[in-house]
């Protein structure tokens, strides 16, 4: 998890090849390290029972202590402790309104975003605001274009980028990887169709699309999307609050 808040670190766009590189990059050293413990641990203890009729020793590998050592789980709660983006997903939204108890409203604002905004001088409330209201930043010039190219959102990422990005983690683990692709309420059912095709042709071993407004609750709603609560609320990018990033719904990525 953290994957899209190192991506603003380094200020790579997470819809870029670069992205995609250090992708593998990064999955390719935790694959490598995992196998290496699990050898040590299988002259330990001993290969896991089936190795002897597994495709490792056929391949003449040495003996290793498990089956399988990686896996890209969701982890919707546990960033929200750990304070950082969900899983590999691209944040949905840079800045929100979450609604708690008694109807009580918190303006939250994607942290590197805000401390980098603070930096180059072009941090306000009022930015802030406006952000939430517009669900992306894409279109908001005051923010320089080459801040606006890095800071992506869900929905400023196309499904191809989508599927680069996982299919470079899946490159480096061995079960599967949890991913949502975010599709607009209009999306067509040949979108997602091509959606399951290409993730099969790129080696995902599964994919999770979500198209907008399909359920008739979401833990968030986009700027204009009527909802229980006042006018107010549907004027800006609102989430209750257990919402944790990337998936519009709790589970649905798994």
């Amino acid at each position: 998890m953290g994957f899209a808040d190192l991506l603003f670190q380094l200020e790579i766009p997470y819809n870029s090849d670069e992205a995609v590189h250090l992708a593998e990059q990064i999955m390719k050293y935790i694959s490598e390290k995992a196998w290496d413990y699990s050898r040590e641990l299988a002259k330990q203890r001993g290969a896991f029972p089936n190795f002897h009729h597994s495709l490792y020793a056929v391949q003449g590998g040495e003996p290793v202590r498990n089956a399988t050592t990686t896996t890209i789980a969701p982890t919707g709660t546990i960033s929200i402790i750990a304070d950082c983006s969900s899983g590999i997903e691209p944040i949905f939204a840079l800045s929100f309104v979450r609604n708690i108890m008694d109807r009580t409203k918190l303006i939250e604002v994607n942290p590197v975003f805000e401390c980098l905004a603070k930096e180059r001088g072009f941090y306000s409330q009022e930015l802030m605001g406006l952000i939430a209201r517009a669900g992306s930043i894409q279109k908001i010039k005051d923010i320089p274009e080459k801040i606006r190219k890095v800071f992506v959102t869900a929905f400023d990422v196309s499904p191809l980028w989508h599927l680069k990005i996982q299919a470079a983690f899946q490159k480096y683990t061995d079960n599967s990887v949890s991913k949502t692709i975010n599709l607009p309420a209009e999306a067509t059912v040949e979108e997602v169709r091509n959606i399951y095709l290409e993730a099969h042709r790129l080696g995902c071993k599964g994919i999770t699309v979500y198209r907008y407004g399909s359920k008739s609750e979401q833990v968030l709603s986009l700027p204009g999307q009527k909802k229980e609560g006042s006018e107010e609320d549907s004027l800006y990018t609102s989430a209750d609050a257990e919402y944790a990033g990337g998936c519009l719904t709790p589970g649905c990525n798994i």
